[in-house]
């Protein structure tokens, strides 16, 4: 599996290109800003983008989709309590930046067990909402997770913006990726990559009495 990772934007949002290999069918997860450094990456690994995948609908995972889209003719897929935020940049919480997002609509919504497909490989959706109210993690089989602004290296995401909620975040990371096997690669939204077993022993956030909402 080929997993490629570009930090964009003045969040430090992590851009993943996820494909087979090399030259094969790929998916951009959350292609935040700096659209063409992205392109620049597609174009250097010669891969066929076909899938945008929006782990949540936030500014600074969405605010290269346009460009991405125009470029590549990928569709976009987030879950659908997110979709709005799409097009919202208030919802998204560009509204006070110098320069609002607004991404095109949602091609594909997507739900709680679904799997999208490309050449080679599959993502199973997990619905973890709670720092927004549609937010996904995306598993995919052989021990990878993408976790969006869910579960960090040491941390877990904000819970303090319009739809997110503290108690709803804490369930989604106990039911939803912490069930999953200690040796599985954690693919955060920001930050460093980790694993589910190391973020059940070290993570001050979900020490033992911490996970029960």
């Amino acid at each position: 599996m080929l997993i490629e990772r570009i930090v964009v934007g003045e969040f430090e949002t992590n851009c993943y290109l996820v494909a087979a290999a090399e030259g094969e069918e790929a998916v951009v997860v959350d292609p935040g800003a700096c659209g063409p450094e992205i392109l620049k990456l597609i174009e250097q690994k010669r891969l066929k983008v076909k899938k945008i995948i929006n782990t949540h609908g936030h500014c600074d995972h969405i605010g290269a989709n346009r460009e991405i889209k125009e470029q590549t003719g990928a569709q976009i897929l987030i879950h659908r309590s997110d979709c709005s935020l799409l097009t919202d940049p208030v919802g998204n919480l560009s509204y006070f930046l110098s320069s609002p997002v607004i991404s095109p609509p949602a091609d594909i919504l997507l739900e709680e067990g679904d799997v999208i497909e490309i050449t080679g490989l599959s993502f199973k959706v997990l619905s973890t909402p709670g720092h927004s109210p549609g937010g996904i993690s995306l598993l995919v089989p052989g021990g990878v997770v993408f976790t969006g602004d869910t579960l960090f290296q040491r941390s877990i995401g904000r819970a303090d913006f319009p739809g997110a909620s503290p108690e709803v975040l804490v369930e989604s990371i106990r039911k939803k990726l912490l069930t999953l096997s200690e040796e599985t690669m954690v693919y955060p939204g920001h930050g460093e990559i980790t694993t589910i077993g190391e973020e059940r022993r070290e993570n001050p956030f979900l020490k033992e009495g911490q996970l029960s909402p």
